[in-house]
Parts: C-alpha cells; structure tokens; sequence
C-alpha cells in the first residue's frame, strides 16, 4: 500500500537492512523540554524551512557509543564534531580539553576497530585515530550550520536521542496549512518515527515496513543463512568500497525517480558495470537573467564547447579590487555617481571611465584628524590621456566592465586564467552532446568550483559508451552480482551537463562555500553628514557582500542581457544621479529637455548599433559594451551638467 509492506503469510523469512525516518513528530521546546501547551504535530521531511541545529546537552561516555548512535559517513553531513572537557592524551599526540575534535570515518586499524578524527590548530589539520574503547565524557560541539528537515533526520538524529533545532527561515510558502504557530521562531524537540527497510528471499525489490505495523516477528539470525538474501547497496555503499573491488556487475533494484532519470539504463532490475569511484570537478553555473526562475548546471572540465566573455557589473570598489587581474588590466564605466567626503579621494560621475590598478592606503582629513584608510588606485581615461585618482574601498556605485576581449575559451582556459564569478555566453556548442542545453542561455554565470564523488558506469547489456553519475545527487539502489567484467578498460566516456535543482543549487553554495576563507570586509563608510547634492546610499556594502543564509537568496549579482539593457540602464542612472547632484528646481525648464533628449538619442543609437551587430554576428553572436557609446555618454553627460548649471544661473539672474 503506497510503496510500503502491509501484511505477510506467517512464516515469511525477511532480511532487515536498515532503518529509515519516515516522519518526524515536532513539539515547542521551552528551556529544553516539551512545553505543556503545546500539541505535537506531524512534519513530512519535506517540510520547508532550514533548522539550525542545537548542540546536545548530554554527554556520551565512549567513543563506541558515539559510533553506535551518531551516523559518521563520507559526506559533508557526516562528519560530527565533540570536545571532551579533560585532556586526552595519546601515543603521539594529547588533545586539549575543549578542542573541536572531527569525526570523520570508522576503520579497522592494526586489527582494532577506531575513528579516524582531525583538530585544527592555528589553521593546520592534525590526524590522529582514536580507539572505539576509548572512554570519557564527549560533548557535543555547537553547529553553525542550517539544515533542511531531511537532512536532519538522515544525518543529524542520534539513536535513541530526541533532537532540538530552531526555525532559521522559511524557504517557500507550504501548500497547505502550516502546523507550526504563525509566525513561529522558537525551538522545537523532534522526535523521529521510522520505517525498517527489508529484503524478502525470492524478491528483486526492497520492501518499507511501517513501524506501527501489528505483527509479531522472531530474530534467527543465529540459525539462518542469510547470505542467501540479496544485500541492496546505495551509491554512497558502493562508493566506500575499496578501489580494488572494482570494476563490478550490480543490478538495480530500485532506479531513481522519474525527476532523477538523465540515463535511459537506469531502470529497476537493468544490469550494470561500475568500472571505478573518484573525484571530479564541476564548475557550478547559474543563468544570467532578472526575472526568476533560474537555471543551474554542474559543467563537467571535459565540456567540449567555447565560450565568449560577456560584461560584469560591480556594486562597489571593493568588488573592484577582487575582480582585478594580474593578466589584463580590468577597464570599467561609471553607470552611479558619487561624491567623496574626503577632498583627497575622487569624486566619481556617470560615465567615467578607469583601469583598475591596486589596492592601497591613503591619509585622509576625518574630523580633524589624520586617518589611514584603504582606496582603490585607479586610473581615470580621459581621451587620449590618464589621471591618476584614488577611490574609497567604501565607495557604493555602480560599474559596468568594457571588454575588448572577443578571443573565444574552453571551459579550462577561464578557470586558468580568470576570477570566478565570472561572465560567458556559449558561442561554440559541444557537438559531442546530443543537446547542449546552455547553448540557448543568454548568459552564464560560473560562480565556483566544485568537487564532488562520481562513479563511472554502463550498461551491461550494451557497454558501448560510459557515464558519470552522481554518488550523493542521484537515489537509487543496487545488488552486486558474481559476475566478471569482460573488459576492464571502460569505452568512451560521454560528456553531459548536469542541469540541477534549485534546491540543490543553494545546497551545493552553502557547504561548499565553507571551505574557502572568505576575503576581508571592507571599512564601512565614515559617518559624516551628506553634503548638499549627495545622495546616501540606501544599502551598505556588508549588506552587499554579506554571504547568504536564506535559501531563496539570490546569491548572484543582477546583469544586464544585452547591450541596449546596459546602455539603458546607464542611461536611466545618469539622469538620476543629475538630478540628486544638482539637487535644485529646473527653472527655465531647458535643462529637462536637454537630458531628455540624450536619453532618446543615445537609447536609438544602442538599439541601432545593437541591430547592425545581429545582422553580421553568427548565430551565437556576443554582444559588447560599445567604447564610442560609453565616450558619447560621458561627453554628453558632461555637456548637459555645465548647460544645466548655466540654465541654474541664468534663472537667479532674471530673479
């Protein structure tokens, strides 16, 4: 009945292998227990929302009972963390009392049974192995990470423990009535309700028995011969095989799902050859596009298609800094204005042009006093001459980049060569996939490089060509056979793009992302009150750089699509900017005209210059930040400042 063994014929042999939740029972927890008011409601694990999870207060007193109730695996989510409150000394090494110790694997080791375990101090990683007899009191480290509900039950529930998480955000609006009081935030004790997971002797497939099923059973493990039950391995079993097992013949007895299946072969009870595990880098990209949804993909280094640069856009100078190379010199356009509070930092106007060149400190007058603060040293374009100018880390505009680059790139060279995040558009298809599902994107953004564990298969039936499948992205479960692999070497590995959720998009962001030290905060803006004609910014830089927590955070930056978007939008900020830089009353009403004017002519001179580019581009043309339009925008710009400030003073002189 829905995928789950109701009832059997008395003296049906079952094979159990493993326990599964199910579904987890939620109380409010109040000072660590169950308040009395409240009711206890049923949460699916699908349930939305992220939980941070709260450090369990209860000691355990050995290593062993850590590795009978704490699940400890190869993923990211198995690797717990305790500290013991005295110190604990080994052979060649003693752990101080309040280290974070990490558990990281379960191995035999000289014929004794231990846990392979990692400290850091001052930034180095040591190993060591600590022995399952090994006794104390080990209390659990606090997490500061955020869970979903699955993940928690799968990973982050002991055995025969209850566990207390609190409500971090809410992902989406649930589908029906939310259990939870509303506008809940508090704490809540989870207690979880599991299903066995079983084999039968003459069944292929694995059976799900509900935990409240009215049966009575008797354990013969003693006397029966189980070898004789099939024993369902998960990827991430197969995966912790040794090397030398491989390759190997498996049969599948529960495919992925219907939203899961890429590869046509992998059906429940189609045969299989693993030819061997690793590790392999995918380069995580997004969609460049301002309306929602997105698309993500995980682009394999083998990806055989070229890519053309497309322009970046930087919200502040800081960001300016970390995007500059020392390959080429980073060339960019004022699209936001901005006053500088200091007299010896540059004051910045739409449509400005500077090559970046480094990072530096310079003194400044603050309040009376001398200050030391980092700028940005740059050089402005003024025509065929350069001007050196400072500009604050601080400082929140807007800059668009110009590229001069049209050279088309592997998916290799831009990770050789240049910082991610970084901007592409395919120009070149890979002809050896049947659908290149990016060729069609408008726009790429690669965010990161990611590692993560693949296991190299085909079929059995017809081994022709060879694929990667995902250990911890793709559920499905295998028995292996006693059957010899006719050729080790595999054939052809095919190349394929995996297009993920977004779910697992965010997912992939927020662990990966733990392991790269994020760059320093730059300096907040110092508090001086504005200037007549400055405009405040409305948001901070931290608040611009601040790493996302919520899951429907978009952690990419908005770009423009295509070259009038850019033009357009430059267009629009610049008259903006005008408008808050001379912060006075048109008077004679000329100064409107005149900057209306600009806009229609410059937005008819993009659009006519974009239809001319489509006209003679392939079909994968690339569209670039036009110079000349960039240099007609900043003279036009200027020469509309000086009419409007004459209209100005022409108006007081008629007062």
């Amino acid at each position: 009945m829905f995928g789950h063994e109701c009832c059997w014929s008395t003296g049906e042999i079952i094979k159990v292998t493993g326990f599964k939740i199910n579904k987890l029972i939620a109380s409010i927890c109040e000072n660590n227990e169950v308040s009395q008011f409240s009711a206890k409601v049923e949460l699916p694990l699908n349930f939305p929302g992220l939980y941070k999870v709260m450090a369990d207060k209860t000691p355990y007193v050995s290593i062993e009972e850590i590795t009978r109730k704490v699940s400890i695996g190869p993923t990211r989510f198995g690797h717990p963390c305790f500290y013991s409150p005295e110190d604990i000394k080994l052979a060649n090494f003693t752990i101080k009392h309040g280290e974070h110790i990490t558990f990281n694997s379960v191995e035999e080791v000289n014929g004794t049974m231990a846990v392979n375990c990692v400290v850091v101090r001052n930034n180095q990683p040591h190993s060591f192995t600590l022995p399952l007899s090994q006794e104390g009191k080990f209390y659990e480290c606090e997490d500061d990470q955020i869970y979903t509900l699955k993940e928690i039950a799968e990973w982050k529930i002991p055995k025969c423990r209850n566990r207390i998480v609190k409500l971090s955000s809410t992902i989406h609006m649930w589908d029906f009535s939310n259990p939870l009081p509303e506008n809940f935030d508090g704490c809540l004790i989870l207690t979880p309700v599991y299903e066995v997971q079983a084999v039968m002797k003459f069944r292929k497939d694995i059976i799900h028995i509900l935990s409240d099923l009215d049966v009575e059973v008797k354990d013969i493990t003693d006397c029966y011969d189980i070898s004789s039950f099939l024993q369902p391995l998960s990827l991430e079993d197969v995966f912790e095989r040794t090397s030398k097992e491989f390759p190997m013949v498996a049969e599948i007895m529960e495919g992925p799902s219907e939203s899961q299946k890429t590869f046509k072969f992998l059906d429940t009870g189609n045969e299989i050859i693993i030819y061997k595990k690793y590790q392999a880098t995918r380069v995580l990209a997004s969609e460049i596009r301002s309306n929602s949804p997105k698309r993500y993909f995980l682009i394999p280094m083998s990806y055989k298609g070229r890519f053309k640069r497309r322009p970046r856009e930087f919200p502040t100078a800081y960001d300016l800094e970390i995007a500059r190379s020392e390959k080429e010199q980073l060339h960019v356009v004022a699209t936001k204005a901005f006053d500088s509070p200091h007299k010896e930092l540059f004051s910045v106007s739409v449509g400005d042009q500077f090559l970046v060149q480094q990072c530096q400190t310079s003194e400044v007058l603050y309040e009376g006093r001398r200050k030391l603060i980092d700028v940005l040293a740059c050089e402005q374009i003024l025509g065929d001459t350069y001007k050196k100018v400072l500009l604050p880390m601080y400082m929140e505009g807007r800059f668009v980049e110009v590229i001069h680059d049209k050279k088309q790139y592997q998916l290799s060279e831009i990770c050789k060569e240049f910082h991610l995040p970084f901007n592409v558009k395919v120009s070149v298809r890979d002809l050896s996939i049947e659908e290149d599902v990016m060729a069609a994107m408008p726009g790429l953004q690669f965010e990161e490089e990611i590692t993560d564990s693949y296991l190299l298969i085909s079929s059995a039936s017809s081994p022709v060509e060879s694929w990667e499948i995902p250990v911890c992205r793709l559920n499905m479960s295998v028995h292996l056979l006693s059957k010899d692999v006719q050729t080790v070497v595999p054939p052809v590995t095919k190349t394929k793009v995996e297009e993920i959720s977004e779910e697992q998009y965010y997912m992939m962001r927020r662990y990966e992302n733990q392991t790269l030290r994020s760059p320093p905060r730059p300096p907040k803006m110092p508090t001086l009150s504005p200037k007549p004609g400055f405009a405040v910014p409305k948001q901070g830089v931290t608040d611009v750089l601040q790493a996302p927590k919520n899951f429907c955070v978009d952690t990419t930056k908005k770009l423009c699509s295509n070259q009038a978007a850019d033009v357009l939008e430059l267009q629009v900020s610049c008259q903006n900017d005008l408008v808050h830089h001379d912060n006075k009353k048109d008077m004679t009403g000329n100064a409107t005209s005149v900057e209306t004017s600009v806009i229609k002519g410059l937005t008819n001179q993009a659009l006519g210059n974009c239809e001319a580019e489509e006209d003679e581009e392939e079909e994968h043309s690339y569209n670039y930040v036009d110079e000349n339009i960039i240099e007609n925008i900043s003279k036009v710009f200027q020469d509309s400042t000086i009419r409007n400030k004459h209209a100005v003073s022409e108006g007081r002189r008629d007062i």
